[in-house]
C-alpha cells in the first residue's frame, strides 16, 4: 500500500480523515484552548441547543434526536457544574470536549447537533453571550461603586480641601465636590459599557464557516430564543471580526485609567505628607522591616492592573489588524486577554465599592493645606472685577499682593484689609475698590459658596448634584 492510501489513524478529531498521521503532542498543546476557553461551557451549551431547536422546527432534525440532546446536555452542565466532567487536550477545546461528551452519551443524535454550522459561528455565539454577561454583571458593578461614592461626598458636601492643578494649591473646593468628578467619569464608563453590550448582542449563528448554510435554518428564532437584539448581517463579518470584544477592552481601559488616578490621589491623601485621609487596615499592608509602615497596596495595585487592562486592548488591536477575511487560527488568542480583562474589572470594582466605605477623612488637614498656596486669590481678583477693575489690572493687583504675603511668610487670607490695599496700590484704581467685604470674598468658606452654579463647588451645589445623580441612577435601574 502506498503511503498516500495508508489509512489514517485513529483520532478523536472531527477532521482527522484528511491527514495521513497525527497531531504532535506538541502541537495539541501549543493550539489547544480547552484550559481557558471552558469557562464559556454553559454559554456553548445553552447556544448548541438553541441551534438544535431551531433545526428541530426546521425540519433538519428529528424530534427524538432534539429530545435525545437536550437530555444528554443537561446531564453535561450537571457534570460541569459538580467538577465531574473530564476535559482532555485531544478535544482542543470546549466546544469538541462537549461535542465528544453528548456524543457518548447519546450516539448518533450528538453526531447531528453540528448540522448547519461551524465552531467559527459557534466561538463568535459564545464569546458574545459570555461577554453580554460580563458586562451586565460589570454595570450592575459601576452602579454599587457610584452609589456609595455618593454616599461619601455627601457626608462631606461642606468638607472643605485645596483643588489643584499641577499638583499645585489652585482654589478651595470640597471633598463631596471633588469625589463627584469620579461619578461622572464613571457615568460616561457607564454609557460606554451600554453602548458596547449593544454591538455585542447581535448573533453570529448561523455564518456557518464563513459562508452561510446551506440548510433552511432560522436564524431570527435563534436570536430570539437567545436574547440577541439582532443577527450578524454578512457571514464573513459574523466570524472573523472581534471588534465588540476590542470595544469592550477599550471601554475597560478607560473605566481603569479613571479608577487609577482616584487610585493615585487616595495614595497621595494618606502620605502623612498630605495626611487627608487615612485608609481602613483591611485595604493596607505593612513592611518586612519597617514596623511603623502602612502601605495603601490596594489602589497600588488597580494602578498596576489598570497597565495590564492597557496591554490586553493593544493585543487584540495588534491581533486583528493584519487578519485578511475570514476566521483565523490567530483569534485563538482573543479569549484570555478578554477574560483577563473583565475578570481585572469585575475584581476592581468589587474592592473599590468596599474601599470607599473604608476611607476616613481628616478635615483639619485638608483645610490647613488651604492656608498654604493662597487658593483664594482668584476670589480677590473676582472681587475686584465686580468693583469695576478690568480683570487684567485686578490679576496684575492681586499677584503683587501675592508677593507682600509670601514676604510676610504669610497666606493672602490671612492679610489685613490695610495691608491687602497697600499691596494693590501700585495698580491704579486697585486698593481704593476695597471694602470690608473683601475679606468674607477671600475666606475659605465665601470662595465655596460664591460657585454655586451647576457644576459648582458650592455645599448646596454640591447637594443638588447628589441628588440628581441618585435619581439618574434611579431612573437608570427602573430602565
Amino acid at each position: 500500500m502506498t503511503p498516500e492510501h495508508t489509512p489514517p489513524p485513529e483520532s478523536t478529531k472531527t477532521w482527522s480523515g484528511r491527514f495521513n498521521e497525527p497531531v504532535s503532542e506538541l502541537v495539541k498543546r501549543y493550539t489547544a484552548s480547552v484550559f481557558f476557553d471552558r469557562r464559556m461551557a454553559t454559554q456553548d451549551i445553552k447556544g448548541s441547543l438553541a441551534h438544535a431547536r431551531m433545526l428541530a422546527r426546521q425540519g433538519i432534525l428529528s424530534e427524538g434526536d432534539l429530545a435525545d440532546i437536550e437530555r444528554g446536555m443537561a446531564q453535561i452542565a450537571v457534570e460541569i457544574a459538580r467538577g465531574e466532567f473530564q476535559w482532555t487536550l485531544d478535544d482542543e477545546d470546549v466546544h469538541l470536549n462537549i461535542e465528544k461528551r453528548l456524543t457518548a452519551l447519546v450516539g448518533d443524535a450528538g453526531k447531528r447537533l453540528h448540522t448547519g454550522r461551524s465552531r467559527n459561528d459557534q466561538v463568535a455565539t459564545d464569546i458574545r453571550l459570555w461577554l453580554r454577561e460580563a458586562i451586565d454583571h460589570i454595570l450592575e458593578l459601576i452602579e454599587i461603586f457610584q452609589r456609595r461614592l455618593l454616599d461619601v461626598a455627601e457626608a462631606h458636601a461642606d468638607t472643605p480641601m485645596p483643588g489643584f492643578t499641577h499638583l499645585q494649591v489652585a482654589q478651595p473646593v470640597t471633598f463631596g465636590h471633588h469625589l463627584l468628578a469620579y461619578y461622572e467619569m464613571t457615568r460616561r464608563d457607564f454609557e460606554r459599557f451600554t453602548d458596547c453590550r449593544r454591538r455585542t448582542n447581535r448573533l453570529p449563528l448561523g455564518a456557518a464557516a464563513l459562508a452561510g448554510a446551506s440548510y433552511p435554518i432560522d436564524r431570527e428564532s435563534v436570536a430570539t430564543e437567545l436574547g440577541f437584539d439582532e443577527i450578524c448581517r454578512n457571514s464573513l463579518d459574523a466570524v472573523s471580526d472581534r471588534d465588540f470584544a476590542i470595544e469592550f477592552c477599550a471601554a475597560s481601559a478607560l473605566l481603569m485609567t479613571h479608577l487609577s488616578r482616584l487610585s493615585e490621589e487616595i495614595i497621595l491623601w494618606m502620605s502623612p505628607r498630605v495626611g487627608f485621609i487615612d485608609l481602613a487596615d483591611r485595604f493596607c499592608t505593612g513592611s518586612s522591616i519597617m514596623p511603623q509602615k502602612k502601605n495603601p497596596d490596594v489602589p497600588e495595585l488597580v494602578r498596576g492592573k489598570t497597565g495590564r487592562v492597557n496591554g490586553h486592548l493593544v493585543a487584540l488591536l495588534t491581533l486583528m489588524k493584519g487578519q485578511p477575511l475570514a476566521y483565523n487560527k490567530d483569534n485563538q488568542e482573543d479569549k484570555e486577554p478578554l477574560f483577563d480583562t473583565a475578570d481585572t474589572v469585575i475584581d476592581t470594582l468589587t474592592i473599590y465599592a468596599d474601599m470607599i466605605d473604608g476611607i476616613r477623612v481628616k478635615p483639619d488637614n485638608m483645610r490647613a493645606a488651604l492656608t498654604q498656596g493662597h487658593a483664594t486669590a482668584t476670589d480677590l481678583a473676582d472681587y475686584l472685577v465686580k468693583k469695576g477693575l478690568p480683570f487684567r489690572d485686578a490679576h496684575e493687583a492681586v499677584a503683587l499682593a501675592v508677593r507682600a504675603a509670601e514676604e510676610r511668610g504669610l497666606d493672602l487670607s490671612r492679610l489685613s484689609l490695610d495691608e491687602l490695599r497697600a499691596a494693590l496700590a501700585p495698580v491704579p484704581g486697585a486698593a481704593e475698590r476695597l471694602a470690608e467685604d473683601a475679606l468674607a470674598a477671600i475666606s475659605i468658606e465665601g470662595s465655596l459658596c460664591a460657585r454655586a452654579h451647576i457644576g459648582g463647588t458650592a455645599p448646596d451645589a454640591v447637594r443638588a448634584a447628589i441628588a440628581r445623580a441618585r435619581n439618574d441612577l434611579d431612573s437608570q435601574k427602573v430602565t
